[in-house]
């Protein structure tokens, strides 16, 4: 530049420095570190990570005892094995928790046996015992019923014959003494037989504490049971069944 007049070198590096300014955007672009003060370019927009897809439902099913699927009617199938004259069986929800053992019958009687010298009610189906429960006697207990009034429980073969879920007692189940012979004999010798033999609970009012109940005989002639067993014995009995009384 030492051909230019002097006076024009002042000119001259103002338009140097101006190109200067104008080439630095540009090495930003390039890579490097910009001062630039104007806008930078938009970035690529940041993906969200994709929703966890839930699972397809599946549909749990019971095989019932004989090894086929019970398909949607399954739950209706395993409550009726529950039922009062169920056979009962091995239902078991798939999925459903611990497999706890075949499910016990809630068989319906066709007989009933007391066993006075057992202190033992049995409810029976087809000849095989399907419950027992401990029961409790008139405070005469041995010898069969004759009187009204003897404290006695009959003995002999009797049906139920009546049912009275508001008894003074906790449900009762009437017997049906006396039976012609037991008639025939209190008339002969000038006696009522008495009657109102039946099978309940405790009393709904009691007189003496639980433990008097609980440990000896204390019935008028009645077979008295738990409040829990006699529950029991009502859902599995119906007025008719044959009900043998045994010394």
């Amino acid at each position: 530049m030492s051909g230019l007049p002097t006076r024009l070198l002042p000119t001259l590096l103002v338009i140097l420095s101006a190109a200067a300014s104008l080439m630095a955007p540009v090495a930003g672009a390039q890579g490097f570190s910009s001062v630039s003060s104007g806008t930078p370019a938009p970035s690529a927009p940041v993906q969200a990570p994709p929703l966890p897809t839930a699972p397809a439902a599946t549909t749990t099913t019971v095989a019932p005892a004989g090894g086929t699927s019970a398909g949607a009617d399954a739950p209706s199938a395993q409550l009726a094995a529950l039922a009062p004259g169920s056979t009962g069986g091995s239902a078991n929800l798939a999925g459903a928790g611990p497999d706890l053992g075949p499910v016990r019958p809630f068989e319906q009687a066709d007989k009933l046996i007391v066993d006075k010298s057992d202190r033992k009610l049995y409810l029976l189906r087809q000849g095989r015992v399907v419950a027992e429960y401990p029961v409790k006697l008139g405070l005469n207990p041995y010898g069969h019923k004759q009187a009204e009034g003897d404290f006695r429980t009959p003995e002999g073969k009797y049906s139920l014959s009546r049912r009275n879920p508001r008894s003074e007692f906790f449900l009762s189940i009437q017997v049906s003494y006396p039976n012609r012979e037991d008639a025939a004999w209190a008339k002969e010798n000038g006696w009522s037989p008495g009657g109102l033999i039946m099978i309940h609970g405790q009393p709904n009012v009691p007189k003496r504490p639980p433990e008097f109940y609980a440990s000896r005989d204390w019935t008028d002639g009645c077979i008295a049971l738990s409040n829990a067993d006699m529950v029991d014995v009502w859902l599995r009995t119906s007025v008719g069944l044959p009900i043998e009384i045994r010394p």
